[in-house]
């Protein structure tokens, strides 16, 4: 059974993927052609998500306007192969098996797990990766500036950044003195961000709870942990699982009073407290440069990996007051963007 189907004559229907129909429907029209790309039938790129789409549309949206921005016009000189379906983590190299066999020319992958199911699938498709964590640790490449293979893109490598996350929540709550810190163990960058962040706790005399979870049922267990270990306040490491369930877990700190900061913007735009983190959008629009530079002759041998240049502080005062928060002026003066 085909699995994919060309944005251009849009994708299956089904209620979970309303979203991503609307999407692959609204950049059908844009303004000029990419130079490389005027002759000829239109490249092929296949996306491959690290799971359901529909949670995460606003990424790809990005990826889009990235193209559209280097003058790729859908159904002209470019053609996305988007999932017919939602992806399940289990069926990943599956899917990457038929993005391969549907002989497209770049292979999108968002997230460490796409990623490594992608490479399984083929050694000679051209693989653009975006937001994984750590592509050298995980031998997804040989190195950051030559990657080797064939794989490039933009990893999202900052382990020390737990340590940052946990001193701003010691500058909001002064007199915390129990955190959590809630990870994903089956993302490998989660064991170097909670190994960094327990380098800081000892320092800032913090004691910290480490909270595990697998998959969605996970999530409720996990903050009934946290209060029953006193946690003041908490961490959560940004990965696939916990981006995609964002809702969840912002709702389960609002119902806990538990003051969080995350490892997206994407939670603090869903009502959570704060985030501290790359702004992952940003690397979605990026990956299209990527994909551009293959499809007019680059081998991703030879194209470095980025790393995030800008850390982004996102703060909630809404969500701050119903936790009877004040947000001290030296945070908020520091902030990117704080939401009122």
């Amino acid at each position: 059974m085909k699995q994919f189907r060309n944005a251009e004559c849009g994708l299956r229907n089904g209620p979970t993927l309303t979203l991503v129909l609307a999407l692959a429907l609204g950049f059908l029209a844009a303004p000029l052609a990419a130079e490389a790309q005027q002759a000829g039938k239109p490249s092929r790129v296949g996306i491959l998500p690290s799971g359901p789409i529909s949670g995460l549309s606003h990424l790809w949206e990005a990826f889009r306007q990235g193209l559209r921005e280097l003058g790729y016009v859908e159904g002209k000189n470019i053609a996305l192969e988007f999932p017919s379906t939602e992806v399940r983590s289990d069926r990943l190299v599956d899917v990457a098996t038929e993005l391969v066999r549907l002989k497209v020319d770049v292979i999108v992958a968002g997230g460490t797990p796409a990623a490594q199911a992608a490479k399984q699938a083929t050694t000679t498709v051209p693989i653009v990766i975006v937001g994984v964590a750590d592509p050298v640790s995980t031998k997804l490449i040989a190195s950051l500036a030559r990657p080797g293979g064939n794989i490039t893109g933009l990893a999202n490598i900052t382990p020390d950044i737990g340590g940052k996350r946990l001193q701003l929540l010691k500058e909001v709550i002064p007199r915390v003195s129990r955190v959590a810190i809630l990870s994903n163990p089956a993302t490998p960058y989660a064991a170097l961000v909670v190994r960094e962040t327990e380098i800081a706790a000892r320092t800032l005399g913090v004691q910290l709870q480490s909270l595990e979870v697998r998959g969605p049922n996970d999530f409720e267990i996990a903050f009934g942990a946290a209060i029953r270990g006193r946690a003041g306040a908490l961490i959560t490491v940004e990965d696939p699982l916990t981006l995609r369930n964002r809702a969840q877990i912002v709702a389960l700190a609002a119902k806990n009073q538990l003051p969080t900061i995350y490892g997206f913007r994407e939670f603090v735009d869903a009502g959570g407290l704060m985030s501290y983190a790359a702004n992952l959008s940003d690397m979605y629009r990026r990956a299209a440069t990527f994909v551009d530079k293959i499809l007019n002759g680059a081998k991703p041998a030879d194209l470095p990996v980025e790393q995030p240049t800008k850390i982004e502080l996102v703060i909630n005062l809404k969500t701050a007051k119903a936790l009877g928060l004040k947000i001290p002026q030296s945070i908020l003066i520091r902030a990117d963007q704080v939401i009122q």
